[in-house]
C-alpha cells in the first residue's frame, strides 16, 4: 500500500511538472521597442546643453538611443526573448539634420535606423516635406527596395501612381514577422486622417481611407494564420482609439504623430496602445507574453519592474559606431551651412544669439512671444531684400516647431545655438532645392485681409492650433466663440459666421490705422510659401471669404511669382530669422541679444468675449413676438 502511494505521489509531481513546462512553452515572451516622430534629431537637444565635459542636460540623440536598444537586446538575449523594433513615422522634417536628404546620396536617418536594426517604419506626413520625388530618391539612397529585406517601410494606405518612382521602392502594405520562439506576427502601418491633412507636398501620391485600409489588412493577415496583429500608426492617440474600437482584432497599436509620451499604455478592451513622445527623447519598451492555447496577450512591464518609456539622457552610453556616423553627418552639414551662409555660420553648434529668457510658444490658439519674434524677423528681412515697406507678416503656429531655449548653466548661461534656434523655423524647402519654406510677397485688399483673419480663427477653432496665425504689423481683437454661427443638426457641418473679428488695425511704429471690411485698398503681406498656398483655396470652400494674391498694381499673380529671392537664393524663413538676429544689438562679446519684448506676448491679439451671435436673432424673435402680443392685446 505504501509503495502504491509513493508511485502515486511521484506520478502526481511529474504531471504537475509537465503541466508547468507546457504552460511555460505556451507562454511566448517577446519585447517591442518603439520610437516615433524622430524628426531627424540625430544629436541631443537642446544642443546648447550637450557638452562632454560639463553636466549634460540634453535629451535624446540617436547614438544614445542605439546604446539603449543594444542594452535591452543584450538583456533579452540572456533569456531567449525576441525583440522587435519599430518607428511610427515622421523620421524626417524639422531641424538642420533634416536638410541633408535634399543632397543626393544622403539618407542619414534611414541608414542609421537600418544599422540599429529597425524591423519596420511607417510613413509619416513629414516624409513628404520635400515632395514625393525627393522621398523616392531618399529611399533609393538608403538602398530600397533591396533594403526592405531588413527594414520594412510600411504604407498600408499610401498609394503612389504606378509610374511614380515611389512605387518602385518596396513600400509594403503589410508583412509577417516570424519570431525565433515560433510566434507569427502580422504587421501593417497607417498614416491617419489628421496626418494626411498636414502632408505638405505629397504630389501625385494618394492616401486611402486609413480605417478601410486597416480592415483589409487585418482580413489579409488573418487568412495567413498569424498569432497577433500589430498596427504601427502615424495617426495620433484619438484615431488610434477609434481604430481599436472599430477593429478589436488588432492586438497592439504602436502610435505616433501627436508626440504623446504615454508612460502607461491605453487599453481599448484588449487592444494595447503605446506612443513614445518625440525627438528620440524616449525609447518605448513594451514587454509581452502570449499564451497561444488561451489566445491571451499579457503585458509584463509592471511584473518585471520596467517602465514603458526609457528616458534617453546622458546616463545612457552611446553606441560608438552610430556616434561616429553622426559626427560624419555633422561635418557634412557644417560644410553645407558655411557655404549657404557665406561663412556667417560655420557650425550647427555655434552660439548665434544671447537671451536672459526663453522665447515661448505660450498658450495654444493665442498670441505667442515666439510668433511675434518670427513674424518681426520675416517682416524685417523681406523689407531689406525688397527695399519696400511691408504692412503685415504672417506665420502659422503649425510652422513654429519649438520654443527657443537658452542655456541655463554657468558655462552656457543665456547662449542660443544655431541648431536650437532653427529647430523652430527650419521646415520645408523651395523649388531651388535648398531647405526652408521660401518667403512670399503679395498684396491683398483690406477686405481680403479681414477675410484671412476670419479664416484663421475659424480653422483654428475647427481644426486646432496649427492653423492659428501670428502677426507682425497688425493688432486684432476677436471672439473665437463667434467663429461658427451654428452647426447643421445631424450633418455636423459648421456654418461660419464671418463675425469673429471685432476689430483689426495696421500698426507702423506708433501709428495705427483701422482695417475696413469694405475697402479695396491694397495691403502688402509677407508669409511663407506653404501658408500662402492655402489662401486661394479658401474661396473654393467659402466663396464669401475669397482671397486673391496680387502684385502692387492689383494684378492677380501666381504663388510662384510671389517668391522673394535674395541674390542666387530664395529668401527662406530660417534665413530671414538669421538675418534679423544678426541685426540686433550685440553684447560685449559681439553676440546679438534677443530684446526683452519677446519674453512675453505684447497684446497684438486680444480676445474679448461678447454676447453669442445666436442671442441677437433670438432677441429679435422675442421682440417681434412681444410686439405682436401687444398689438393683439390692444385690439381686444
Amino acid at each position: 500500500m505504501r509503495f502504491k502511494f509513493t508511485i502515486f505521489v511521484i506520478l502526481l509531481l511529474w504531471s504537475a511538472q509537465l503541466q508547468g513546462r507546457q504552460s511555460t512553452e505556451t507562454d511566448l515572451r517577446f519585447t517591442i521597442l518603439h520610437t516615433n516622430d524622430e524628426h531627424s534629431h540625430l544629436i541631443p537637444i537642446p544642443a546648447v546643453n550637450d557638452h562632454p565635459e560639463y553636466r549634460n542636460l540634453a535629451d535624446g540623440g540617436i547614438a544614445r538611443l542605439a546604446g539603449a536598444i543594444d542594452m535591452i537586446r543584450t538583456e533579452k538575449k540572456q533569456t531567449g526573448e525576441p525583440v522587435l523594433l519599430f518607428s511610427a513615422g515622421d523620421i524626417l522634417g524639422g531641424p538642420a539634420f533634416g536638410w541633408l536628404p535634399l543632397q543626393e546620396g544622403l539618407a542619414p536617418e534611414l541608414n542609421l535606423f537600418q544599422k540599429m536594426g529597425y524591423d519596420a517604419i511607417t510613413i509619416g506626413n513629414h516624409e513628404f516635406d520635400y515632395g514625393s520625388d525627393v522621398y523616392a530618391r531618399y529611399l533609393s539612397d538608403a538602398g530600397y527596395p533591396a533594403a526592405a529585406e531588413k527594414t520594412v517601410i510600411l504604407g498600408t494606405n499610401v498609394r503612389p501612381p504606378q509610374d511614380h518612382p515611389l512605387s518602385e521602392r518596396g513600400i509594403k502594405n503589410h508583412f509577417i514577422k516570424e519570431l525565433d520562439n515560433g510566434l507569427r506576427i502580422g504587421i501593417f502601418g497607417l498614416i491617419g486622417n489628421d496626418a494626411i491633412s498636414k502632408t505638405a507636398e505629397p504630389g501625385p501620391v494618394q492616401f486611402d481611407d486609413p480605417f478601410e485600409s486597416a480592415k483589409k489588412a487585418v482580413e489579409e493577415l488573418q487568412k495567413q494564420n498569424v498569432d497577433l496583429i500589430i498596427s504601427i500608426n502615424h495617426s495620433g492617440v484619438s484615431e488610434d482609439r477609434q481604430l481599436a474600437e472599430l477593429l478589436p482584432e488588432i492586438d497592439i497599436i504602436v502610435g505616433g504623430h501627436t508626440h504623446t509620451a504615454l508612460h502607461s499604455p491605453i487599453y481599448v478592451e484588449d487592444t494595447i496602445i503605446v506612443q513614445a513622445g518625440n525627438y528620440m527623447q524616449y525609447l518605448g519598451r513594451l514587454e509581452l507574453s502570449y499564451n497561444r492555447e488561451l489566445d491571451k496577450l499579457s503585458v509584463l512591464n509592471e511584473e518585471n519592474g520596467n517602465d514603458f518609456l526609457i528616458p534617453i539622457d546622458s546616463t545612457i552610453n552611446e553606441d560608438e559606431d552610430v556616434s561616429a556616423e553622426v559626427e560624419r553627418y555633422t561635418e557634412i552639414l557644417n560644410d553645407w551651412l558655411r557655404d549657404f551662409t557665406d561663412g556667417a555660420v560655420s557650425s550647427i553648434r555655434e552660439t548665434i544669439a544671447y537671451s536672459d529668457f526663453p522665447v515661448y510658444r505660450n498658450e495654444i490658439q493665442r498670441e505667442s512671444a515666439i510668433g511675434n519674434f518670427v513674424t518681426d524677423a520675416m517682416k524685417f528681412s523681406a523689407e531689406r531684400v525688397l527695399d519696400q515697406p511691408i504692412d503685415i507678416a504672417v506665420q502659422a503656429n503649425g510652422a513654429i516647431r519649438s520654443d527657443i531655449k537658452p542655456g541655463t548653466e554657468v558655462w552656457n548661461q543665456g547662449e542660443i545655438t544655431f541648431y536650437d534656434m532653427m529647430m523652430a523655423f527650419g521646415l520645408g524647402s523651395g523649388d531651388d532645392g535648398s531647405p526652408g519654406y521660401p518667403l512670399v510677397s503679395f498684396y491683398l485688399t483690406e477686405e481680403e485681409v479681414r477675410n484671412a483673419l476670419e479664416v484663421s480663427i475659424l480653422l483654428s477653432e475647427l481644426m486646432g492650433d496649427n492653423y492659428f496665425l501670428q502677426f507682425s504689423g497688425l493688432n486684432m481683437i476677436y471672439n473665437p466663440e463667434r467663429a461658427v454661427l451654428f452647426t447643421i443638426p445631424f450633418a455636423g457641418t459648421p456654418i461660419p459666421s464671418s463675425r469673429a473679428v471685432l476689430g483689426a488695425e495696421l500698426v507702423d511704429g506708433e501709428e495705427t490705422r483701422t482695417l475696413r471690411k469694405d475697402s479695396d485698398q491694397l495691403i502688402h503681406v509677407v508669409t511663407d510659401y506653404y501658408i500662402a498656398g492655402f489662401l486661394p483655396m479658401v474661396g473654393e470652400r467659402l466663396p464669401g471669404l475669397a482671397i486673391t494674391l496680387r502684385d502692387e498694381n492689383g494684378r492677380a499673380i501666381s504663388l510662384d511669382e510671389a517668391i522673394i529671392t535674395d541674390g542666387d537664393h530664395q529668401l527662406k524663413v530660417w534665413t530671414g530669422v538669421l538675418d534679423y538676429v544678426q541685426s540686433l544689438e550685440k553684447n560685449e562679446d559681439g553676440i546679438p541679444v534677443i530684446p526683452a519684448r519677446y519674453e512675453t506676448p505684447e497684446g497684438r491679439l486680444t480676445i474679448t468675449y461678447t454676447l453669442p451671435l445666436w442671442v441677437w436673432p433670438v432677441a429679435a424673435l422675442l421682440l417681434i413676438g412681444l410686439v405682436i402680443f401687444l398689438i393683439l392685446r390692444r385690439r381686444k
